[in-house]
């Protein structure tokens, strides 16, 4: 591990300056705001990442789970994974969330990472973990080895000749579905961001995984009001049942009249580059029977793109069963 300085602000905007003056009098080095430190600190350890400087975050008043005005929900960006996953609005209104996060890591690690953390949870592909391989995602213009190498668990949908590295996050899949908007404050002010609008498609600049500028933080996360009688699944697939990265995962957010399917949120963990909000999926869905037919027929829309590896490609046979399965169980629940 690289030597680093370390820094505990008062608050946010002391947080902000504070990476700011920071680049400045270290010519540019990295900076790093850290909380739980459940990916960050593992991957300093392995030298991937190498930030000049920590700025600890933890006494910030930044985890808070609250309810907004319009009857949405606002979680604080250092809310813990676990209190996020067991808190009673959370489990009501906003099911597939707390499905998703416990469906992820172990309860160590739950109680340790945060809301932001998870966002900004970078991927697990072997190559991008391993300095002595080549990485564009690492290192802009090495290569991408995985292409031709071990790419069993890396993406089917979004990616690029530069890079097809799985995003990892099961919390992100569901937050995808339910619409939610990342609020950043950095030098330049504050601004809210589409969940949709966050994490970048690797294209020819795979080291640039998000929107956010340099020194911004995320400072909170806020749902919409919950749809009224939606009926919501987190469905993941994996090689072992506990601990382990999705295969291919689903969340799905139902509303329907009678038998028919009246409005549908669909994303999908395991397959893609970013977390898949699949569009296609729901336009196929709504206004169609509730039946075994109509899920296949949106499974079959969500992965119609998907670009198969050397050793991936039961993937794409894997994520639209587990979709159609997700949505029978949504729609029988």
């Amino acid at each position: 591990m690289h030597t680093f300085e370390f820094g505990r602000p008062a608050d946010a905007a002391a947080a902000i300056a504070t990476a700011a003056r920071a680049k400045t009098a270290q010519q540019g080095a990295d900076v790093r705001f850290v909380a739980g430190g459940t990916t960050l600190v593992d991957l300093m350890k392995l030298n991937v990442e190498t930030p000049g400087r920590l700025i600890d975050i933890n006494r910030l008043p930044l985890d808070k789970i609250e309810a907004t005005a319009d009857g949405g929900l606002k979680i604080g960006a250092t809310v813990r994974n676990s209190d996020l996953a067991n808190n009673a609005v959370v489990q009501r209104d906003y099911s597939v969330l707390s499905q998703a996060i416990l469906a992820g890591a172990s309860a160590q690690l739950r109680n340790m990472a945060t809301t932001a953390g998870n966002l900004l949870q970078r991927t697990r592909c072997m190559y991008f973990r391993d300095t002595a391989m080549a990485c564009n995602k690492r290192e802009p213009g090495s290569g991408c080895p995985a292409i031709t190498g071990a790419n069993r668990m890396l993406a089917v949908l979004g990616t690029s000749e530069q890079c097809i590295a799985t995003n990892p996050s099961d919390m992100c899949v569901a937050m995808a579905a339910l619409e939610a908007t990342i609020h950043v404050q950095g030098a330049k002010g504050s601004r809210a961001i589409a969940f949709g609008e966050f994490h970048l498609l690797p294209g020819s600049t795979p080291e640039r995984e998000t929107v956010l500028e340099p020194g911004d933080l995320i400072t909170h996360v806020t749902l919409p009001a919950p749809l009224a009688g939606s009926k919501q699944v987190y469905l993941k697939l994996r090689d072992r049942a506990s601990y382990e990265f999705a295969l291919a995962s689903a969340a799905v957010v139902l509303t329907m009249k009678g038998e028919t399917v009246t409005g549908a949120r669909v994303a999908l963990g395991g397959v893609g580059t970013k977390p898949w909000r699949s569009h296609e999926a729901e336009t196929a869905l709504v206004g169609q029977a509730a039946d075994a037919a109509t899920f296949r027929k949106a499974a079959e829309a969500a992965l119609r793109d998907a670009k198969p590896q050397s050793e991936n490609g039961f993937k794409i046979e894997l994520a639209k069963r587990c979709l159609a399965y997700a949505l029978k169980t949504a729609a029988t629940a």
